[in-house]
């Protein structure tokens, strides 16, 4: 009985540890993707100069998750609204702009989620996972706790790539944002 109740109590630190690491694990990689960011898309995706890239990579705004997750609502909605699922298919961007959403919420996904968010069979979300990971788009990491599970994450390039689309789209949200503290500051 004795033993059982210690093994309880070792399994339980050593999930407590588990995310621990996971929450480190995800500090790292924002301070990561600051710095990678920069760097790969420079060299290899001709998306800006490295000025752009730097400000995009660098710079973050609190309104890019939201105009995400409203970005993903409303291809949801469509589909409802026009009642099929066949007028309206952008794998490839779902699965980004979940992955985006996850990132800026210190929440993994494994392959599995990332399937069912893209909202398109098993098979056709695989080969955009695929292709998207070909791209140096998204990058798969094995589940040290299990290895059945694998997830997929935004590269840093991905990420950066996402908030450089964010930050263009959502530039005079933004601006408006920021009009009052830039008008106080100029007092």
């Amino acid at each position: 009985m004795e033993n059982t109740d210690q093994l309880m109590r070792n399994r339980a630190k050593a999930m407590r540890l588990i995310g621990v690491a996971n929450e480190l694990l995800a500090m790292a990689r924002e301070l990561e993707i600051g710095d990678l960011a920069v760097a790969s898309l420079s060299d290899k995706s001709g998306l800006g100069t490295k000025d752009t890239v730097k400000t995009a990579a660098t710079q973050d705004h609190p309104v890019w998750v939201e105009l995400a997750r409203q970005t993903y609502d409303d291809r949801r909605r469509r589909t409802k609204i026009f009642r099929s699922e066949e007028l309206f298919g952008e794998p490839a961007w779902d699965i980004l702009l979940d992955l985006f959403i996850a990132a800026k919420e210190r929440r993994r996904v494994s392959v599995t989620s990332a399937c069912i968010g893209s909202a398109v069979p098993s098979t056709t979300a695989l080969r955009w996972i695929t292709i998207l990971e070909k791209q140096d788009m998204l990058v798969r990491e094995a589940d040290p706790g299990d290895a059945r599970r694998v997830y997929v994450k935004l590269s840093a390039r991905g990420y950066a790539a996402m908030l450089e689309y964010f930050a263009s789209a959502s530039r005079s949200v933004v601006l408006l944002d920021d009009a009052p503290a830039q008008s106080a500051a100029s007092r």
